[in-house]
């Protein structure tokens, strides 16, 4: 058994433990529900290292991370948060063991493709989000253009399940338009969360839609209609107690900002129109995808003032054409985007095939600034396949890696 130290400081007197506590080699020094009666009793428990079992001791941790967030959406000051002591409840939600997940973007789109699809029987849903969502925050700080290229590319790949592929595009350009709109740190990885989970009930659904060659019948009309709240259900039958959370993926495409909890429009402001974005970028049997460009200026032109700021912010942080999406250049080449640029409309490129259609057997990068290498216009994705080797070779002749 592994024993961990616990905060003896933040344990308040005569408050009942939520856990027992041990000693280092495992002998019992307070039961749970037993308290520390006095300052004197705190010392003694601390000379003999007060600790609890690795589970227990996580789950508290848990705890008190989510009273800590209470506190800071309530606007407590930090003062105030910083005379936070340990919590009396632990919730069973707290003992959630988070899923390792240490490979790439195809590893977490396997992962959380697996919890999307099983819906509301999967096995450890909030662990395998925790861990989706950390392992996929750990590769976006990692390389954020590198992260774009491969979950565009993965759009357009009609061998990965789509929903999978949809909620991670989604999550990353909502996390990426909360740091350009300054979001609190401790707001966007519930945003994440949202963007995530917010389809958990119709994810099979989405896939099935991706090539269907005929548009939604009734039934699914009405399922596409209801899975705001139906997602919202899901969650809370896998014991989840964020109202935030909550009330982020019941209403991220109810557009009337009166309902719900205040606070949240921003969040729900952001997931909606990311959700729109990816939706209209993603080919379907039944239309093509929209290019990036077409995408975000439908984001931008003619929408409320406050969806036109969101908007912005979304389009400055992916650009006009994001890594892993299609371009034309002035000189005839086809290419693909891999970094994004000064600016949103300059961003670096990867020639991959002639002015004649043909591929080239060398890809050579190209900085779109240049007058012949200015974009003329975005390409769709369709049947468009590119070798990634040699992408990344044209990319480290001339940026060396880190």
């Amino acid at each position: 058994m592994i024993y961990l130290p616990v905060p003896i400081a933040r344990i308040e007197v005569l408050r009942p433990l939520p856990i027992n506590i041990w000693d280092a080699k495992g002998n019992l020094l307070l039961r749970k529900g037993q308290s520390i009666v006095s300052e004197h009793h705190r010392e003694h428990l601390e000379a003999h290292g007060a600790c609890a079992t690795q589970p227990d001791y996580k789950a508290w941790v848990s705890s008190y991370d989510r009273l800590i967030y209470r506190l800071l959406r309530d606007g407590v000051s930090i003062q105030e948060i910083a005379k936070a002591t340990m919590p009396q409840d632990i919730l069973e939600l707290d003992y959630t063991v988070g899923e390792d997940i240490t490979g790439g973007w195809t590893d977490v789109q396997a992962v959380w493709g697996t919890v999307l699809h099983t819906g509301a029987a999967a096995k450890n849903p909030l662990g395998r989000l925790d861990g989706v969502q950390k392992r996929a925050m750990e590769l976006l700080d990692k390389d954020v253009d590198e992260s774009l290229f491969s979950l565009f590319q993965a759009l357009a790949d009609k061998t990965l399940g789509y929903c999978a592929t949809h909620a991670l595009l989604c999550a990353v350009v909502c996390e990426l338009t909360a740091r350009k709109l300054a979001l609190d740190d401790f707001v966007r990885p519930i945003l994440v969360q949202a963007a995530l989970a917010m389809n958990i009930s119709m994810a099979k659904l989405q896939d099935t839609l991706a090539s269907q060659a005929t548009p939604p019948d009734a039934e699914q009309k009405q399922l596409i209609h209801d899975h705001p709240v139906l997602s919202e259900s899901v969650l809370r039958g896998f014991g989840v107690v964020n109202e935030d959370l909550l009330d982020i993926v019941r209403l991220h495409h109810d557009r009337d900002e009166t309902r719900g909890l205040e606070r949240n429009v921003e969040c729900r402001r952001i997931l909606h129109l990311a959700d729109v974005l990816i939706g209209k970028m993603a080919h379907r049997s039944t239309r093509p995808g929209v290019s990036a460009l077409g995408a975000a200026k439908s984001n931008i032109v003619g929408v409320p003032d406050e969806d036109a700021r969101v908007g912005k912010a979304m389009t400055h942080a992916i650009g006009f054409y994001p890594p892993g999406t299609y371009v034309m250049l002035a000189n005839g080449e086809k290419a693909v985007s891999v970094k994004k640029g000064a600016s949103v409309n300059t961003p670096l490129v990867v020639s991959i095939a002639n002015a004649q259609g043909l591929p080239l057997g060398i890809y050579v990068l190209r900085d779109t600034r240049e007058k012949p290498f200015a974009i003329q216009s975005p390409v769709t994705a369709d049947n468009v396949k590119i070798n990634h080797e040699r992408v990344h070779k044209a990319v480290m002749k001339v940026v060396p890696a880190a």
